[in-house]
């Protein structure tokens, strides 16, 4: 669930910096996708974190 909370505020971040940047809808939508992955990631990190101080 911390998985795909992080990548959904991720893409809108990274939807926000493209469309702050000038960016046209391609590039928002790579910087969407881009932003989810590493979104993603971290939320992988916190997770399993917070099993391991959990267990």
């Amino acid at each position: 669930m911390i998985v795909i909370a992080f990548a959904l505020v991720g893409a809108f971040l990274g939807q926000r910096l493209a469309a702050r940047n000038g960016g046209v809808r391609a590039d928002k939508v790579q910087y969407a996708i881009a932003c989810a992955i590493a979104g993603a990631l971290l939320g992988l990190v916190v997770t399993i974190v917070v099993e391991n101080l959990i267990a």
